[in-house]
């Protein structure tokens, strides 16, 4: 009978600790768990204009010698999320371009979504979603500085892509919560062509600016500040005259897609410096502003009909400035204020 009662008290004793082991188990395996994860899937929208009636992608001129393809601008490498939670706090992450996966505490949240691969974009206000906003850094230059005071010059921007979601209900769940979005983008690009007459053979380097552009552009809904700036920009000589690929955030105070367009209207002037074989600097202005009327957020700025005389050459066409002429007038990058 005692043998009989100790083997089932150790029969007993086996299953409590067998149990307990189980339970033990259970508790600490995470995958048996639930936890608040979003499976963030980007798209991206590689668009560098948008059209507002000149319809460039169907009637695309043979004469700008690249593809209308060619000037999309490319994916970027890594993206940064801001989680806006109810307290009026935020949380930061970043993930690679493909997406991954975005852990977040229960409940109602807001969510900030742009590329984090930029060198010349300046954030601000990110603290409150509604002002966060991208401007980029103003730089100088002396030839066209001194002579135009009233507006801030700075440097284009980089490749800028943004995404907004409203309201996103945070729950656990055992597996991450699927969450596709698109990358749109908030910089577009502007083709800029300076076509030349005659005198070309007289133009060793050429450099320009585009005023009246937008200053910064808002991440939260896509819409430009009423700010304006000058973008300073250099320019690739060309068998026509000069050509740049120019960056920009596009009109000021210019709502965001699917939005209409408000009724205030902006001057835009290009400008373009060009360096003579012999030395001397020559200067074009142009009035751009009804170009720019149909072509908001990206497009093609043509201007013809520039000349260099072979007086303002001043007969030194063979002679070859050094470069370092051209260095006194070199663009300085300073910090926006």
């Amino acid at each position: 009978m005692n043998k009989g009662f100790t083997i089932s008290i150790l029969l007993l004793s086996s299953i409590i600790l067998s149990g307990g082991c189980r339970k033990d188990l259970c508790y600490d395996h995470n995958l048996h768990g639930q936890s608040t994860r979003a499976l963030l899937q980007p798209e991206w929208e590689q668009e560098w204009e948008r059209d507002y009636g000149m319809s460039w992608q169907d009637n695309w001129p043979d004469k700008h010698g690249i593809h209308y393809d060619s000037l999309r601008p490319d994916v970027a490498t890594g993206i940064a999320s801001f989680v806006y939670h109810e307290d009026g706090s935020r949380t930061e992450r970043h993930l690679p371009a493909e997406g991954g996966e975005l852990p977040m505490s229960e409940g109602e949240k807001s969510i900030l979504l742009y590329n984090n691969d930029t060198r010349y974009i300046v954030f601000n206000d990110l603290d409150t979603s509604a002002t966060a906003s991208a401007t980029t850094r103003t730089r100088t230059r002396a030839t066209y500085s001194d002579d135009h005071t009233d507006e801030t010059t700075v440097n284009a921007p980089d490749m800028l892509y943004g995404a907004w979601i409203e309201s996103y209900t945070a729950a656990p769940t055992a597996d991450p919560d699927p969450l596709p979005v698109t990358m749109r983008p908030l910089v577009y690009t502007y083709l800029i062509r300076y076509e030349f007459d005659s005198g070309l053979e007289h133009v060793t380097l050429a450099r320009g600016a585009l005023s009246g552009m937008a200053q910064s552009v808002f991440l939260q809904d896509g819409h430009t500040s009423a700010e304006t700036a000058t973008i300073l920009f250099e320019c690739e000589l060309k068998e026509y005259g000069a050509e740049i690929q120019l960056a920009s955030f596009g009109i000021p105070d210019f709502p965001g897609d699917h939005y209409v367009q408000k009724s205030t209207v902006q001057q835009q002037g290009l400008n373009l410096e060009v360096l003579l074989k012999n030395g001397k600097i020559k200067t074009f202005d142009f009035d751009v502003t009804d170009q720019l009327a149909s072509q908001p957020r990206g497009g093609v700025i043509t201007v013809s009909g520039l000349s260099v005389t072979d007086e303002e050459a001043g007969g030194d066409a063979g002679f070859e400035v050094d470069v370092e002429g051209w260095g006194e007038y070199e663009d300085i990058e300073l910090p926006l204020n």
